[in-house]
């Protein structure tokens, strides 16, 4: 069978490039913003007088194959100006265009619906959706700083701890399961403990896309989903950037030309730099003291990120990016504890570090119709939980770090009609390192390394504007397990009409990373991984697994109606995870296995709606999960049971308006309303007394023991309350010269200022809520 499908997709390419005649020539080249120079993506480039066309991708490159002969090129995007170009192709020959589109003020009605409507007829999009900096900054943000992090929340399938924890569930798949690439590169920590903000600024990103399930060949080792973010190159043209300052932090974004082009979008060498840091838990002793106890004490959460870029480029579109980042959080969290009968006060030290550098490059050769991108990037993941004197003992991991390499090459050739070729090669390779401790006072440090390779093959057909039928198929080989993984991918979409459209998705998904949570916190703001390890696991039946390699299969369908400018989706959608590696409940003795292998069951159902005007912009979600695993609990027993994640519902809505004459008033609402997440409850308390580590000629009668838990039998079998919040915000912005204006934000966050509780201490019981109403000013200044 895995032969039978290598070979299918083999087939399918060499008919592909076959069928293309030999005397065809190609038209190439890139479409670019006129006055900044950055690439414009998805951007229609139709040939009129053949009826045929494509879209051009992340990199704002196109190529189409054709029969010698005059052309026209007619290419729209929403927004811009409609470009004709003539061009004269002859036989075997390329022709290299570059595309200059200029902005205009207003924008037509027939060209944006224009726009998406080819998108969605020619792309599968199962599971996928796209963002925009425009879209992000239409939600009402904490602070009125937009943030990837905020936006990502209302995405259908998507579960957020909150405003505070930062910990991000997609479709039935913990993070660890689901793979963050900033422009292809794994971000293992993207979001801060305050989890309005990520580590990404909102105005270096060009555009997001977030596979919530089914994704394609070209991404691996993740079982669940991905998040896949580009940024944009630096201003060709001119120096721009951002000030911004609010009670949670102070942003800036610098960009523009080092070495400036000598023509329209020509050579040249631009540089883009971004840095946060936060001050809310400076501002909100002081600002918000009146607010209660959570912010007179001054909120525990500290972070700062700057990420800098500096890109090379050619006449031809061929660029080299170099890159790197830092990236810091910390927080402390209130662990107090019962010692003697006296409340012993004590904070929980929570910090990670983030580190990186690399380069990614896109070349055009002058003599192939293929654009070829590829990168190699280094980056280090430092997390640690110091917990002080006094504390119960708990399974908690302490430290953790992952650190390795990462590099890859990638073929694209762009066919008539929106179909597609693409595949690649891929190494990385990874270093783990974990120190942990369980309820049995028993300490494990575990280090683990290996390399992984990939190659992978993409190939996406569209017949006439009805059927699109995109067959993938990946290899990955670890070493550290000596393990080949073939893992077939197909995707399909049928255009019933121009307005209703049928989608699936589905595939084998692999991964060698392991999540360390704890299901017995509450909540647990530790992420730590963990390689696969080599010792050998057990599953549920008790029985050796072939490999410690973690599988998963998923299933995904949908349709989509367009009624009267609305835009409905819905999405009924599977993942059987047939192997999830977790850290042993039951490990009572240091003899006993580390691990056990667990599998589980998540499926739901998502309906988004949107709708869209020059003013107005609706979009609403709601979901259904049900996500449940198999694995042994603390007493050696099979329990089936809901993850820590298992949340049923989930709905958000988003409303926004743009008002003035000089639509220079934008007002936003948001509103989030989620059933509760499970949690193992709390059954008693004892006094853990260990000879053992006191020695053998130790009193037990006399000795006073630290206090220990006792967890409830049923594994997450009690539930918190319900969330729900709801924001506003209104944001005016003033013209202050032809090329410098102020935007002022006024947002207030949970409005009714609604008591969602965030973590309980099991000793104390005392309840620690997310953020009360939070007020805040945020001036920007654009130049």
């Amino acid at each position: 069978m895995r032969k039978g499908n290598s070979l299918l997709a083999a087939l399918i390419l060499l008919f592909s490039v076959t069928a293309i005649a030999q005397n065809n020539g190609t038209i190439k080249g890139f479409v670019y913003d006129k006055k900044s120079g950055e690439p414009l993506i998805y951007t229609n480039v139709m040939i009129v007088n053949a009826k045929t066309g494509v879209q051009t991708d992340v990199n704002g490159y196109f190529s189409i194959s054709l029969a010698p002969g005059s052309y026209t090129l007619m290419t729209t995007n929403l927004g811009y100006d409609t470009s004709t170009i003539d061009v004269n192709l002859l036989p075997n020959s390329i022709v290299t265009k570059k595309i200059l589109l200029t902005q205009k003020e207003t924008v037509l009605k027939e060209v944006s619906v224009s726009g998406r409507k080819t998108e969605k007829m020619t792309r599968i999009n199962t599971g996928v959706t796209n963002i925009t900096p425009r879209e992000m900054k239409l939600l009402p943000s904490a602070g009125g700083e937009p943030d990837l992090a905020q936006y990502l929340q209302v995405i259908p399938g998507v579960v957020f701890t909150g405003d505070q924890g930062g910990q991000l569930y997609i479709r039935g798949g913990s993070p660890a399961q689901t793979g963050i690439y900033l422009d292809g590169v794994t971000i293992y920590s993207p979001f801060h403990s305050i989890g309005l903000f990520s580590v990404f600024e909102t105005e270096a990103i060009r555009n997001v896309d977030v596979h919530t399930a089914g994704f394609g060949a070209q991404y691996g080792n993740r079982t669940s989903a991905i998040v896949d973010i580009h940024t944009k190159d630096g201003n060709k043209n001119e120096t721009k950037g951002i000030v911004s300052l609010s009670p949670i932090m102070g942003r800036f974004l610098l960009e523009g030309p080092i070495v400036r082009s000598k023509k329209d979008n020509g050579a040249g060498i631009t540089y883009l730099i971004t840095g946060k840091h936060s001050i809310l838990d400076e501002t909100s002793k002081t600002l918000y003291r009146d607010l209660g106890p959570a912010f007179s004490n001054g909120l525990p959460y500290k972070f700062t990120d700057i990420y800098g870029k500096v890109t090379i480029s050619g006449d031809n579109g061929s660029k080299l990016n170099v890159f790197g980042f830092s990236f810091n959080d910390k927080a402390e969290l209130d662990q107090s504890s019962i010692q003697n009968g006296i409340l012993v006060k004590n904070l929980g030290e929570y910090e990670w570090k983030a580190k990186g550098a690399g380069a990614t490059f896109i070349v055009s050769p002058g003599s192939s119709s293929a654009l070829i991108d590829g990168k190699f990037a280094y980056s280090k993941y430092d997390i640690s939980l110091n917990q002080k004197v006094g504390l119960p003992t708990d399974t908690v991991p302490r430290t953790s770090q992952i650190n390795g390499f990462e590099a890859a090459i990638n073929f694209t050739y762009f066919l008539p009609d929106y179909s597609q070729i693409k595949y690649g090669v891929e190494v990385c390779g990874l270093h783990t390192a974990l120190s942990y401790y369980n309820t049995a006072g028993i300490t494990s440090t575990l280090n683990r390394q290996g390399t992984i390779a990939s190659v992978f093959l993409l190939y996406r057909h569209n017949f006439g504007s009805k059927f699109i039928f995109e067959p993938g198929v990946r290899l990955q080989y670890y070493s550290e397990l000596n393990r080949l993984s073939p893992e077939p991918r197909l995707g399909m979409k049928y255009n019933i009409t121009d307005d209703v459209r049928l989608k699936a998705a589905g595939g084998i998904y692999s991964q060698n990373i392991i999540s360390t949570k704890s299901d017995q916190d509450i909540v647990n703001l530790f992420s730590a991984f963990l390689l696969s390890p080599d010792e050998k696991i057990y599953d549920t039946k008790g029985n050796a697994v072939k490999s410690n390699l973690q599988t998963a299969y998923h299933l995904v369908a949908g349709v989509e109606v367009d009624v009267n400018k609305v835009e409905f989706n819905l999405e009924p959608w599977v993942k059987y995870f047939n192997q999830v590696d977790e850290l042993n409940r039951n490990k009572k003795l240091v003899s006993d296995p580390n691990f056990v292998a667990a599998h589980g069951w998540a499926n739901g159902v998502d309906l988004s709606a949107k709708y869209v005007t020059q003013r107005i912009y609706l979009w609403g979600a709601m979901g259904y999960q049900n996500v449940r695993y198999t694995s042994i609990d603390n007493k050696g027993k099979v329990q089936e049971y809901p993850t820590p994640f298992d949340t049923r519902f989930n709905a958000n809505a988003l409303a926004s308006y743009t008002l003035g004459k000089k639509r220079n008033w934008d007002v936003s609402a948001r509103y989030n309303i989620r059933s509760p997440f499970p949690f193992t409850q709390t059954q008693g308390f004892y006094e853990n007394v260990n000879p053992a580590s006191l020695g053998l000629q130790t009193n037990t009668l006399q000795t006073n023991g630290t206090l220990g838990l006792m967890y409830a039998d049923d594994i997450n079998g009690g539930r918190l309350s319900w969330y729900h919040r709801m924001d506003l915000s209104v944001k005016r912005k003033f013209k202050l010269t032809k090329k410098s204006s102020l935007d002022a934000t006024f947002s207030v966050v949970n409005v009714y200022n609604r008591n969602n509780i965030f973590y309980v201490n099991r000793i104390t019981n005392k309840q620690i809520y997310q953020l009360p109403i939070f007020p805040s000013l945020n001036m920007t200044w654009n130049f």
